[in-house]
């Protein structure tokens, strides 16, 4: 196929886009000016479904949403963790004899505690 010689004019700032596009690929200005000619025309030819990238936002927000609430439990897991660790090395470093029914008590009024001022800091 005999290709067709076309002039072309472009805005300064297009042409300053094409110039650095083709510098950045080692290309000359004029393949890369091709090169978007052929990428435009395939584009506007075969135009994406519209509503295809709000699809995927969606899809892709799902999921971190999914993400952020298994994170969210591990973080309550390990201060409810931490809050027995606590309790438990408190009570021996103070040689108390407490029941696991009081220590239980005291890990879950530390962890409400715990909780509560982290529900503070978000107000």
């Amino acid at each position: 196929m005999r290709p067709v010689q076309h002039t072309v004019r472009l805005p300064a700032t297009l042409d300053h886009a094409i110039r650095a596009l083709a510098e950045r690929h080692d290309m000359s200005v004029y393949a890369m000016l091709q090169r978007s000619v052929k990428t435009g025309v395939a584009t506007l030819a075969d135009p994406a479904d519209p509503d295809a990238l709000a699809r995927e936002i969606v899809t892709e927000l799902a999921s971190v949403s999914t993400r952020l609430v298994e994170v969210e439990r591990m973080l309550d897991r390990a201060l409810f963790t931490a809050c027995a660790a606590y309790c438990y090395a408190r009570s021996a470093a103070l040689g108390a004899s407490k029941t696991d029914d009081t220590i239980t008590a005291e890990i879950n009024a530390a962890y409400d505690r715990q909780r509560r001022l982290s529900q503070e800091g978000r107000s």
